[in-house]
């Protein structure tokens, strides 16, 4: 899929996810909480994507969210994109074939939503407040790459990082200042695991079980059939998907705002 349904497919599951918890388990966020945990889904949806590196020095090419932050993602981008290739080549057999870059490899994988999940979560334990603007920082610029696309790109990368930055600022002042919030991590490792999905209804598909070794082959595609699958850029993906996408999050942002919205004028739940 293009960036800007990963990033839409993000935003949807985190709602539809927050919703869920609280009409079911009872479990309520303030809305900035559920703010920050829909930016930094969105843009961890977008993530497993900096495996695709473009003309670092020039500033062009690469994926959507290598172009984030300009020439500074699109080095990141060469530089993950680089290490995919090398585990793809340390790990690979003689049944799997010759790469000559890392794109849906090593970041396409659940092993990896899981690291970056838990290493989310191992950085904000160990570093608190500092550490959550700094993965705050970074996804927002994510999920303003993803989600205003045509924005980011008339406005260009120093708009988006300062953007960003103001916004990480403003959760600084707001968050409590004994600890960040406790389903960060879980939202960059839903965030990444929704992309794989959405990467598995192409044809191309994804090493979603990397390592398990399938056929002798150790990067397996795995995908869904062809006659279901989906063109990238596409109408039934810019059209269909992006509608569905569209209404969840807005029904859900709906159902997790009606009741605080009620109370405000009195009304019984």
């Amino acid at each position: 899929m293009m960036g800007p349904s990963h990033a839409l497919s993000g935003a949807a599951v985190w709602l539809a996810g927050s919703w869920a918890l609280d009409h079911f388990a009872d479990y309520e966020q303030s809305p900035l909480a559920i703010a920050v945990g829909t930016a930094v889904c969105a843009g961890g949806a977008l993530f497993p994507d900096l495996d695709l590196s473009g003309r670092v020095t020039r500033n062009r090419g690469g994926a959507t969210v290598a172009r984030t932050f300009g020439v500074f993602s699109l080095f990141i981008a060469e530089v993950i994109e680089k290490v995919s290739l090398g585990v793809y080549h340390a790990t690979k057999t003689g049944r799997d074939p010759n790469r000559t870059n890392g794109h849906r490899t090593l970041t396409h994988t659940i092993p990896f939503t899981v690291l970056v999940g838990w290493g989310t979560t191992a950085l904000c334990a160990a570093y608190g407040k500092w550490a959550v603007i700094g993965i705050l920082f970074f996804m927002i610029g994510l999920a303003l790459r993803g989600l205003f696309d045509e924005w980011a790109k008339r406005a260009g990368w120093v708009i988006v990082t300062l953007v960003s930055a103001g916004a990480a600022y403003f959760t600084f002042l707001t968050l409590p200042g004994d600890r960040g919030y406790p389903m960060l991590g879980l939202a960059v490792g839903v965030g990444s695991f929704v992309h794989i999905l959405g990467d598995m209804i192409t044809r191309n598909g994804v090493p979603l079980l990397w390592p398990i070794p399938i056929r002798r082959r150790m990067w397996t595609m795995i995908s869904v059939p062809d006659a279901i699958a989906i063109k990238a850029g596409g109408t039934a993906e810019i059209v269909v998907l992006r509608g569905i996408f569209t209404v969840v999050s807005l029904l859900a942002a709906a159902g997790l705002l009606a009741p605080s919205v009620l109370r405000r004028f009195n009304i019984e739940v």
